[in-house]
């Protein structure tokens, strides 16, 4: 349609999301955590880099909530 000239505008919402740049990271990881990070992602059906970044960013909210609550306590 495009290719041809012809008005595509109603094909497009103009809401988008903005995706940050990505940084790759090396991690050393234990035979054992490989293989508990695989066996969950197969149970998931998920690729292990998926996993990986799905637990760190709960285990990342989790710290933030902690340190949050422990702030409110303090003050």
């Amino acid at each position: 349609m495009a290719s041809r000239g012809e008005d595509v505008s109603a094909y497009f919402t103009n809401k988008f999301t903005v995706v940050r740049p990505v940084h790759r990271v090396n991690v050393d990881l234990t035979h054992g955590m490989l293989r508990e990070l695989d066996e969950q992602a197969a149970r998931l059906n998920v690729s292990r880099q998926a996993i990986i970044k799905t637990l760190l960013r709960q285990a990342l909210n989790e710290g933030r909530g902690s340190r949050l609550g422990s702030k409110s306590k303090d003050g």
